[in-house]
């Protein structure tokens, strides 16, 4: 079976969030993704993440990640980001592993604006986040559902 391993920078650093999409914490390491910022975007709870050159971004790597739970985060994770490999450093290391990381589609998006707080969206959104994901994974298991009949 497949194993991959994903960059997170956002909400998927919750583990409330990532027990409701895959069912599990899976094992994670602090790390960095260089030549990238994590902006707000306007009117939404959850960041982007594009190139930039001299900039950071601090997140975790999520490792052992199945072919089913790459797709679920997929799913979650919707068209306006794409998933890309990436050469992400782990933070207590150094050391550089290739990692998928769902990047902003849209480079020119005039939405995109500062820097998005992690313990901040944590204290303000997290409750009503984890019960949204519910809803989505519940709409999930339904279409599955109907597909497999």
């Amino acid at each position: 079976m497949a194993s991959h391993h994903v960059f997170v920078y956002g909400t998927l650093m919750a583990e409330e969030v990532v027990r409701v999409l895959i069912g599990r914490a899976p094992a994670s390491s602090p790390a960095v993704l260089i030549n990238h910022q994590r902006f707000s975007i306007k009117e939404r709870v959850y960041p982007a993440i594009l190139p930039v050159d001299g900039k950071d971004v601090s997140g975790k790597v999520f490792k052992g990640i199945t072919d089913r739970e790459l797709n679920v985060l997929d799913i979650f994770e919707d068209e306006e980001y794409v998933r890309r490999t990436v050469e992400i450093t782990l933070t207590d290391t150094s050391e550089k592993l290739l990692a998928y990381a769902y990047i902003w589609g849209n480079q020119d998006d005039p939405d995109l604006h500062g820097e998005w707080n992690f313990e901040e969206w944590k204290r303000v959104h997290l409750e009503d986040y984890v019960t949204m994901t519910q809803e989505f994974m519940d709409e999930l298991e339904q279409i599955e559902s109907k597909t497999e009949a």
